[in-house]
């Protein structure tokens, strides 16, 4: 039992690390992403840009992870990875503050390297989590990891809102370059953690005691439905910088409150994780169908009001979507994916995701230019239909039986 006990608090201890990673790079990208769609404004890009980047960016941020969760298979350099990474995902904030006041084009591609930081390291870094997540339950190791990780969302913003509050809203494009100047501090901090993780814990698929299954990864007709209903999810869940752009526009909050939004909203993300998280490990996929119940209205109350309450709850809902969102999603993929494809796994399962992302990224901002009321109907819509298919996927694997697959993703 000792040696059992030791590797047990080992994973944890490395889960916690992880998380504390986390914690520090959301501060600087979550923080940055709270101010980003009002300071590309100031800069001069339109909703519909705002809207086409954002999606663009994650686009970037899942496609090519693709790509590096091949390498990180093929070779095996998971830090490597992590630490090219988040070395260029965090620095890429800070330098938000030298663009010109017009300068929204080279603030946009800033965006899209920080996306591209973070898909450099997504499935090396979860493929890593997930060893240790075995040992603790994976919808806890995730769940928990998700809480530090918006923990830290839920502080950059918050400081950002500070920094507004002490040096005034008079000149609001040059109090935002201030505020990502201060981001810098996070983000060294970030790099610094990541490089002690490494020396720390060198090898961490030590952690997984399961032997690995000598099984390849197929399709299944389960697995098709799901990524049907991620991607109904992904293309109908409207992204903050929108929220954002709104409540600025319709005067609801004062300016310098809108970074303490997204805190609200990584505040509500960070206990939905821990409860949904929790949850998936009891009875599985009808954990997230009842989270996409919850967050399914969100867009209606944010886009079609102008009540600082009823957006409030609005806000709140969203938070609960991309808690449950973040830890579930995960701990599925570690449940279907085999250990030796894990990276690769996690690549294609993120591709997928990420265009749909990119796709209703851009569609909701065209719809928002166009009609709030468009933007709220097709985003309701779409999360509702999700729903559906979860259903199908559980229904179906309950006929295919057995597995991996059967055991995680329903009771």
């Amino acid at each position: 039992m000792r040696p059992e006990r030791k590797r047990l608090g080992g994973a944890m201890a490395f889960i916690v690390l992880m998380g504390v990673v986390s914690l520090f790079s959301d501060m600087t990208h979550e923080g940055a992403r709270s101010i980003l769609g009002e300071y590309l404004n100031l800069a001069g890009a339109s909703a519909a840009t705002i809207g086409f980047i954002s999606g663009f960016g994650e686009l970037c941020g899942y496609s090519l992870r693709l790509l590096s969760g091949f390498v990180a298979d093929r070779t095996g350099r998971y830090w490597t990875l992590v630490i090219a990474g988040y070395a260029l995902q965090v620095l890429a904030i800070p330098a938000l503050a030298l663009i010109p006041e017009n300068g929204w084009a080279v603030a946009c591609a800033l965006v899209v390297l920080e996306r591209i930081g973070k898909a450099v390291k997504k499935p090396a870094k979860n493929t890593l989590v997930s060893f240790a997540a075995s040992e603790v339950g994976a919808g806890k190791g995730f769940a928990f990891l998700e809480f530090l990780d918006q923990l830290g969302a839920f502080i950059g913003p918050a400081a950002l809102f500070a920094i507004a509050a002490i040096k005034g809203t008079s000149s609001l494009f040059s109090t935002y370059r201030l505020c990502f100047v201060a981001l810098g501090v996070p983000a060294l901090i970030t790099i610094a953690l990541v490089l002690y993780s490494k020396h720390r814990y060198p090898n961490p698929e030590r952690f997984e005691k399961t032997a690995e299954v000598p099984e390849a990864f197929c399709l299944k007709k389960s697995f098709v439905y799901y990524m049907i209903a991620i991607g109904l999810f992904a293309f109908g869940f409207a992204d903050f910088t929108l929220i954002t752009l709104h409540a600025a526009k319709t005067r609801a909050f004062p300016e310098a409150a809108l970074s303490l939004l997204y805190a609200a909203a990584m505040g509500v993300d960070a206990f939905a994780a821990l409860f949904f998280g929790g949850l998936f490990d009891k009875i599985g996929l009808k954990a997230l169908m009842i989270s996409t119940l919850c967050s399914a209205f969100f867009a209606g109350l944010v886009f079609l009001t102008e009540s600082p309450v009823l957006m409030g709850a609005g806000i709140v809902l969203w938070g609960v979507g991309m808690g449950a969102q973040e830890s579930i999603m995960k701990a599925a993929v570690t449940a279907i994916v085999p250990r030796a494809m894990r990276s690769t796994g996690f690549g294609i399962f993120e591709t997928g995701f990420g265009v749909a992302w990119f796709l209703g990224s851009w569609l909701m901002g065209a719809l928002y230019d166009r009609s709030p009321v468009w933007l709220a109907l097709i985003s309701t819509s779409l999360q509702l239909a999700s729903i559906a298919f979860y259903a199908l996927c559980v229904r179906q694997q309950g006929r295919e039986g057995g597995g991996v697959e059967s055991r995680n993703l329903s009771p």
